[in-house]
Formats: structure tokens, C-alpha cells, sequence
């Protein structure tokens, strides 16, 4: 039996009194630490072993601390882990004192395993000269218009296995789809390599997915696990998992960045500015160290394959679970592209324009509204340089973590009314039917402040297309409709088990 799985099957009562033993400890061993007198710090609401011991429900278990309060703490051997709810705390430390919150060498020493020192796990000059530089590549009408094509050309694929299934009545993953069909648009965009992944052609990179997938769960576990170094260093349990996960994942992109190198070598595939994915460009602004060309490259597969795969599969299972959304969405997309009846999908395709998606608010709605309750990434947190007091009166240490909690601040009744747990679209439309913005510090799905999310756009626009083909030429329905949906305790929001459906072509 792994540690992990020995862990989990440990009584709840156990985890209490282990729990309160660790707070007994820590109080005793740290003291001051946490219970300055001259400072007011947060309420205390457990410790990082009750995270731990809650870890397959961890994002229930921080919901049941919020709802009693906005914001509080989480004792560890050596810091505090406050965690918060409020936006106006997150806008305090997520921009106008930002440069007081970064990723810190806790998060640094967590993360890089898997990111290395991307643009997600550094802060200072490494961080500003990746954000400069990624963020001109994203503004490029180049890389625009190539993922564009790249989205649409893979969600074509996507609907045609759709088809395939429907035909034969056949019960289909869209999970698992959506997961294939994101890493081969965004290996696409960022490598300009083709993987095929979704007709399963392409072993090495189905391999890679899956190591992908173990690794992403490994490095969530270490951020509750205080014996994770212990555990690395003699390669058992989680950690060796991880290891085993990280010798695929490196071994598949560098072979991907060797080859694209050799490429640009060759005077005909060497002509400046006619290569539309991110890795040629990064080449061509004299980018050619691996180990930088495989972090950026792992942390952009993150944000672009992850990400937009568990939005748009929670999004497919709200709109299963509420079927007039659905069908209200096929009806603007019908209107909007304007196609025949009996129309095929190829051109449904030419008709999912850039401008006609503009014009889809409830889609964008419905999308909004899916990242509010099940956002991609739940927790996402920062190191504290030095001893702060924030605009609730509360102070925070320097070595503190501090955390915003997008799953959480979701289904928060303050913030979003007494049907904050319902799916509902059109909270996000006003009375003539134009979308309206929320603060980022209270949608914080994509982050904010100076860190806010890169590929925002390009993800709404990804979601959008494979949303309009696949919607507009299908009707789906859960394979189970009685079967309870949960999460998978990951870095990033993954379905348990995946998403089962129905899918039946529109007449």
C-alpha cells in the first residue's frame, strides 16, 4: 500500500487527535511565532494536518472554514498558511502591495521539479524578462491567428470522434477528449508539432499525458505532505512517482526541442518570421537554452492544456446537468453563424468566426459561470517577503504563505448571493443581455494584478470554438445522470473518474 493511499484510510478521529497533538506542538515549540501580542493575526482554524488527512475533500473542508470565516490561518511547523476569501485582502497583496508577494523559494522549492524556473515559479528580474517576453509573443497578430487555426483544426477532429459515437451510441470520456484535444492544440501552438493524441497514433504522447497527470498530482500532494524531501530522497511513496513522471515528461519535450532546433537550423526553415509557434519565436529572439525552452514550454502546456481541458469539461457537465443552457446555447450559435439546417460540421467550421463568437454572449456567460464555481486552478497562493498588516486590521509574518481560494470564493453566499451554489448564466448578463465584468480580485479564476493571466484571451477563444463546433452540430446527455460528480485533488480542478456522456447529432 502507498503512504498516500495508507493515509487516507486512517480514521477521521485518528487525523483529529493528530491534529490537535500538532497544534499542541507547534504552540509550544514556536509560541510567540504565532501569538505576537503586539500584533493581531488571524484566527487560527486548524493546521496543515488537518489538510493533510482532508486531502481527497480538501477544497470542501477550506469551504467549511470560510463559511465561518473570511479569512484565517493555518498553523505548519514553521510559518503560518493564511488563507482568504476577501477581495479586498487579495486586491491588497495580488497588486497594491505586490511586490511584497511572490513566489518565494517555499513555492520555488515545491514547484520547480516539475516547472524549473518558469515564469510560475520565479519572481524579480527572471520573472519581469519572461512576462515581457511571452506577453509580446501572445500580442502578436501572428500567433493569433496561427492558434486560431490550430484550435479550429483540432476541435474538427474532436467533433468528428463525437460523430463517430453518436452514430454507434457508443458512451464517450469528454475529459478525456478534451484533455487529448488541448495538448495537441497546445503542443501545436507552442512546439508546432502535431500529436494526434486524440486518435491515439502518437504513443510517446500519450505517455507523456499521463506522466503529466501523475506528476501535477505528486506536486499538489507535497504542499500538505511536510515529509515530502524525506520522501524524495529515498525515492518512495508520491515522490517516486513524481520522479518516474518527471524522466517521461523531460525525455518527450526535449526530444521535441531537439528536433525543433534542428530545424531552425536548415537555411529553407530559417527565414525569419514564418514560423507561427512560440518555440520557433522564442528561437528566433536567440532563446536556445533547453533547460529555459523546456520550463517555459512545460509551464504554457500547463496553462494551456489543463486549464481550458477541465473548464470546458465542467462546463460540458453543467450544461448536461441544466439542458434549457444548453439549448439556449445551441440556439445562439445557430443564429449567429447563420448555418442551414442539415448544414455539415465543416461548414459550421467556416462560419465560428472571431466576430460571430463576439456576438455570443450567453456562451461567454455560461463559460464565466463555469470558471466561477469549478475554476481550473482552486488555490493558488504566494510567499510573504516581510512582515505586512493588511486593510482587514490583520497582520501577516514574513515566511507566511498566503493563499486566494477561486473554488471557494465561488460558492461564497457574500459574494455572489443565496444561489451562489447554482449554475446560472445570466448572473452574468444585464437586463439587455450585454456581459457584464466582475472585479478580478472577487472572479479571480484568472488571476490578477501584475500576475494576471497571459493567455486569458486565447483560452476564452479556444473554449469558445470547440464550445460553438461541437455544440452547435451535437446535444449531449450524462451517461449516469444519478452518478455524483467529484473532483480530483490536483493542481489543477480534474473530474474524478472522468465525464461519461451521450452525444446525438442535431437534426
Amino acid at each position: 500500500m502507498k503512504l498516500t493511499d495508507f493515509l487516507f484510510a486512517l480514521k477521521p478521529l485518528f487525523a483529529t487527535v493528530i491534529g490537535v497533538i500538532s497544534v499542541a506542538v507547534i504552540t509550544k515549540v514556536l509560541g510567540i511565532r504565532f501569538f505576537d501580542k503586539k500584533r493581531k493575526y488571524h484566527p487560527v482554524a486548524g493546521t496543515v494536518i488537518h489538510q493533510l488527512f482532508n486531502f481527497t475533500r480538501l477544497l470542501d473542508y477550506m469551504i467549511d472554514r470560510t463559511n465561518h470565516r473570511k479569512t484565517y490561518r493555518l498553523l505548519s511547523f514553521n510559518r503560518s498558511e493564511v488563507y482568504t476569501a476577501d477581495p479586498v485582502n487579495i486586491e491588497y497583496f495580488l497588486a497594491t502591495n505586490f511586490s511584497n508577494y511572490g513566489k518565494g523559494w517555499y513555492h520555488h522549492s515545491v514547484l520547480s521539479d516539475f516547472l524549473g524556473d518558469s515564469i510560475f515559479t520565479v519572481d524579480g528580474e527572471q520573472w519581469r524578462h519572461q512576462r515581457k517576453t511571452a506577453s509580446y509573443q501572445f500580442s502578436t497578430k501572428m500567433l493569433r491567428d496561427y492558434s486560431n487555426w490550430a484550435f479550429k483544426s483540432n476541435a474538427l477532429k474532436l467533433a468528428e470522434i463525437v460523430s463517430e459515437a453518436a452514430i454507434s451510441d457508443n458512451i464517450i470520456d469528454m475529459q478525456e477528449l478534451f484533455m487529448e484535444a488541448t495538448l495537441d492544440s497546445v503542443c501545436k501552438v507552442i512546439l508546432g508539432v502535431d500529436l494526434d493524441t486524440m486518435r491515439g497514433t502518437y504513443k510517446e504522447g500519450t505517455e507523456f499525458s499521463n506522466a503529466f497527470d501523475e506528476a501535477s498530482a505528486a506536486i499538489m500532494y507535497r504542499y500538505f505532505n511536510f515529509l515530502w524531501r524525506i520522501m524524495r530522497f529515498f525515492n518512495i511513496g508520491s515522490e517516486a512517482v513524481l520522479r518516474k513522471s518527471l524522466s517521461v515528461m523531460d525525455e518527450f519535450v526535449y526530444e521535441l526541442i531537439r528536433n525543433k532546433m534542428e530545424q531552425a537550423q536548415k537555411p529553407q526553415d530559417n527565414l525569419p518570421g514564418t514560423k507561427g509557434d512560440m518555440l520557433s519565436r522564442f528561437i528566433e529572439l536567440k532563446e536556445t537554452d533547453p533547460k529555459y525552452l523546456r520550463d517555459i514550454s512545460l509551464s504554457f502546456i500547463l496553462a494551456g492544456k489543463d486549464t481550458t481541458a477541465i473548464t470546458l469539461s465542467w462546463f460540458f457537465y453543467e450544461i448536461c446537468k441544466n439542458s434549457h443552457v444548453q439549448e439556449k446555447i445551441e440556439q445562439e450559435i445557430r443564429e449567429t453563424t447563420n448555418v442551414a439546417a442539415g448544414s455539415t460540421i465543416d461548414e459550421l467550421a467556416a462560419r465560428v468566426t472571431e466576430e460571430n463568437l463576439e456576438k455570443m454572449p450567453y456562451l461567454h456567460a455560461s463559460l464565466n459561470e463555469t470558471l466561477r464555481l469549478h475554476p481550473a486552478v482552486p488555490v493558488q497562493g504566494k510567499f510573504c517577503f516581510s512582515d505586512d498588516t493588511w486593510p482587514d486590521g490583520f497582520s501577516v509574518r514574513k515566511g507566511d504563505l498566503v493563499s486566494f481560494q477561486p473554488y471557494v470564493m465561488g460558492r461564497m453566499k457574500f459574494l455572489w448571493g443565496e444561489d451562489a451554489d447554482k449554475f446560472r448564466p445570466e448572473r452574468w448578463l444585464d437586463e439587455n443581455g450585454i456581459l457584464k465584468k466582475e472585479s478580478p480580485f472577487k472572479f479571480t479564476a484568472f488571476h490578477a494584478g501584475p500576475r494576471i493571466c497571459l493567455g486569458k484571451e486565447f483560452a476564452y477563444r479556444q473554449m469558445k470554438i470547440y464550445s460553438a463546433l461541437l455544440l452547435g452540430s451535437h446535444s449531449f446527455k450524462l451517461a449516469d445522470q444519478n452518478k455524483p460528480v467529484k473532483y480530483r485533488t490536483m493542481l489543477t480542478l480534474q473530474i474524478e473518474g472522468g465525464l461519461h456522456v451521450y452525444a446525438s447529432r442535431r437534426e
